[in-house]
């Protein structure tokens, strides 16, 4: 490591935060803990020190099994230290999933918050784990036999992808990476110390990492940590000095169907100025709606793990009717393979994308090509401005009587309707063809009528891309993001789908 890589890693964010603010507020958590940049400093030299106590030198792994919190948080910058990339990886996996990530990136640690997750306590209790306590608080750790990997000189982190089957995927992220990524969201949302960001994205995942984590730090805001989402603790926040909130759409979803059953057509927070959402594309009148609730515009953006979040974001002011993804954002090109107005596979080249999969050669080549290139596996048109609009995943696309279906389009005709939370469409083979499979979260005390359902839909879409079956639920199989598990859908409705062909 050189002496000009030593001075951008990424926990010298920490460093300069502590040069420039030392006793204003970084991270506080539902635990009571509500550290300084300071205080945050000392968390992280104290767990450290644990850490090189344990074994662990530059280049090995250090597998974080979190919810989230203060020491999490820690964990993640004290691994960066040492030079030993960090795997923040969801307490709230199975066993099984854990076992695959240990077998393929062998840690020579594994750190546990055990003090605010249950599901951390049960793997540790299985591990053997021990626990430390220390600036940091009080953690879970395991020690492993030491594995380093020079290669891993500039990797800040290796995030596991979520849902995957065979050989595991770990996307490499440098620290360059990192720094880029929290530098653009934190430019992206005018963040400054004044801001107060609630942090109920999973900090496991690239989202939370790096547009909530890594961008508080770069400008020295404050997150106010959340172990677990739930839609009252954060009509609670909004009302208690939240300045900036950044989530998925199920979770905006559900925050205004709680703040309606309290008896509030709007949010009412004299505080919150920036709202954003990812993970889904937005229809025109999901957007309307959100923003008349927050009485705030609505930004949106798209981005992957392996492009640490960021590929593109809005700017619009409130009553834009854009419902793009936005321009890219600055540094970061994109590309469309094909014809860029009707819609091709989106390829992307910055100092946003990732090194490449952790031990796996093989997949790296075909995500990253001779120039730099990532393909995405999404497909995408750029409008007249240069935004760039989501069209699907080349792998969810549809094709029925052999018109081409992206699933984008057909929830967002179903979230049109007002009893409709959100939905999920996927393909459903048979013989000669594919037909369109619809899932809608609606609430229990307000389900629509199928037939009226139908009938709505049939007025904002052409016959092919109708659904050919709807299965309304209170709730669909989502990832710990809120991010729903299109592949669990068959499983999870199994006997509503047994009378369909």
């Amino acid at each position: 490591m050189t002496q000009a890589q030593d001075q951008n890693r990424w926990h010298d964010l920490i460093t300069q935060q502590v040069a420039n603010q030392p006793k204003a507020l970084s991270y506080s958590d539902n635990t009571g803990i509500s550290w300084s940049w300071q205080e945050l400093d000392q968390a992280v030299r104290a767990l450290e020190s644990e850490l090189r106590a344990a074994g662990v030198v530059a280049g090995d792994r250090v597998l974080l099994l979190a919810e989230n919190c203060a020491a999490a948080v820690a964990t993640l910058f004290a691994a960066s230290r040492i030079g030993a990339p960090v795997i923040p990886f969801n307490a709230r996996q199975t066993e099984a999933e854990i076992n695959r990530v240990i077998t393929h990136a062998t840690p020579a640690a594994i750190v546990l918050t055990t003090h605010v997750s249950d599901n951390a306590i049960a793997h540790s209790q299985r591990m053997g784990g021990k626990t430390i306590t220390g600036a940091f608080g009080s953690l879970d750790l395991v020690a492993r036999p030491s594995d380093p990997d020079p290669d891993l000189s500039d990797v800040g982190t290796i995030l596991y992808t979520t849902g995957t089957t065979g050989a595991p995927k770990g996307v490499m992220l440098t620290h360059g990476n990192l720094r880029f990524g929290g530098k653009a969201s934190a430019e992206l949302r005018g963040m400054s110390p004044k801001d107060k960001i609630y942090g109920v994205l999973p900090i496991t995942h690239v989202f939370g990492l790096a547009s909530v984590v890594t961008a508080s730090a770069h400008a020295g805001a404050h997150v106010q940590l959340e172990s677990r989402f739930t839609a009252a603790k954060l009509y609670d926040a909004l009302h208690h000095g939240v300045t900036l909130l950044s989530a998925v759409p199920q979770m905006h979803a559900l925050l205004m169907q709680y703040t309606k059953e309290q008896g509030f057509e709007t949010l009412g927070s004299s505080k919150l100025r920036y709202v954003s959402s990812g993970g889904a594309p937005l229809d025109p009148a999901w957007k309307r709606k959100a923003e008349a609730f927050y009485e705030v515009v609505l930004q949106n953006g798209y981005g992957m793990t392996e492009t640490t979040a960021g590929i593109c974001a809005t700017s619009n002011e409130l009553g834009d009717p854009d419902i793009s993804t936005g321009p890219p954002l600055p540094g970061v090109e994109i590309h469309i393979q094909g014809d860029a107005q009707t819609g091709g596979n989106i390829l992307t080249r910055g100092p946003h994308v990732m090194s490449g999969y952790f031990r796996n050669p093989e997949a790296t080549a075909a995500a990253l090509d001779s120039d730099g290139w990532l393909h995405t596996g999404d497909v995408g048109r750029l409008d007249e401005r240069g935004h760039l609009h989501i069209l699907g995943r080349t792998k969810e696309l549809i094709i029925h009587g052999g018109f081409n279906v992206y699933p984008p389009e057909v929830e967002a005709a179903l979230t049109e309707h007002p009893q409709v939370v959100q939905a999920a469409v996927i393909g459903h083979i048979v013989e000669g063809d594919e037909k369109v499979l619809a899932f809608c979260q609606v609430a229990d005390y307000d389900r629509p009528d199928l037939a009226e359902l139908q009938r709505f839909v049939a007025e904002r879409l052409t016959g092919y891309k109708r659904p050919s079956h709807i299965v309304m639920a209170a709730s669909l199989p989502a990832s710990p993001t809120g991010k729903i598990l299109k592949h669990k859908l068959r499983d999870a409705f199994r006997s509503e789908l047994d009378s369909f062909g």
